[in-house]
């Protein structure tokens, strides 16, 4: 009697909670093929669209997991399982792990926005938080300069994004500014020739836009000129320090007066 009463509760079971059983794992291993197949899909577009590769494997990986929830929580309602207090807990979990991670998911929300609209790339130099240095690696949540005197700096990326970016390389050339002064009497016409022809033999300065010599003032004895040679980001202080060089080389050899000021300011000492 027992016997058949188990077999019939069995029977029972398996008749009443069978084809859910059936049909959850159908669902289950037909949505984990579907989400294979939209995560390769997805990917080859962020690939298609030149997205960084950092980005590319993150994001797909997100999508993925999220794809992979929904799906755990389909296929436990299928089966009866109430999924509005898992739901509800995992919304709680998501809240709370944003509330703990603000800064962080700031900072990641700043490297999308950087890897995706790329103001800046790898090997740009850059002015950014009052730093400025060669970008060494863009990722998910820092960026990491390299300064001129050889420090490592990294930045979060959420203030990079919401901050003001400086891109000396966007261009592809930089302006040199140097700031040369002669004598008032100086002949000015020769002074810019000589200036120009330096500046058109140094092979790291570029012809286009070509150097540029221009009168900034002639006060005090003296004339201040503006020398502006344009150089690429590689070779700035080459050009830099290349032109101020030969431009002094050649005003000696030229004979070109230095500038002798006309007043003299005094000060006193109070007792």
């Amino acid at each position: 009697m027992e016997i058949t009463s188990i077999t019939q509760n069995l029977l029972n079971f398996i008749y009443i909670f069978g084809p859910k059983l059936v049909g959850s794992i159908l669902v289950f291993v037909i949505g984990l093929y579907v989400i294979n197949w939209a995560t390769k899909i997805t990917a080859k577009g962020l690939k298609k669209n030149g997205l960084d590769v950092s980005l590319q494997s993150f994001l797909s990986s997100m999508i993925s997991v999220a794809l992979k929830i929904m799906l755990l929580i389909t296929v436990a309602g299928m089966l009866g399982i109430q999924t509005t207090s898992f739901v509800a807990v995992v919304g709680a979990l998501g809240l709370a792990v944003g509330l703990a991670l603000q800064g962080s998911l700031s900072n990641f929300a700043g490297g999308v926005l950087i890897l995706v609209f790329k103001p800046f790339k790898v090997g740009d130099l850059l002015e950014a938080q009052g730093q400025t240095g060669v970008v060494l690696e863009i990722q998910i949540f820092n960026t990491i300069l390299l300064t001129p005197d050889h420090k490592t700096v990294i930045l979060a990326n959420g203030a990079v994004s919401n901050g003001t970016i400086i891109n000396y390389s966007k261009q592809g050339s930089l302006r040199v500014d140097l700031i040369i002064n002669v004598a008032s009497n100086t002949n000015l016409e020769n002074v810019k020739n000589i200036i120009l022809d330096e500046c058109n033999n140094l092979n790291t300065v570029l012809k286009t836009p070509s150097p540029e010599v221009s009168v900034l003032s002639s006060e005090n004895g003296m004339i201040t000129l503006a020398v502006r040679p344009y150089a690429t980001v590689q070779n700035y202080w080459n050009v830099y320090f290349g032109v101020t060089e030969n431009i002094k080389i050649a005003l000696d050899k030229n004979n070109i007066q230095k500038p002798v000021p006309t007043s003299v300011q005094y000060s006193k000492e109070l007792a």
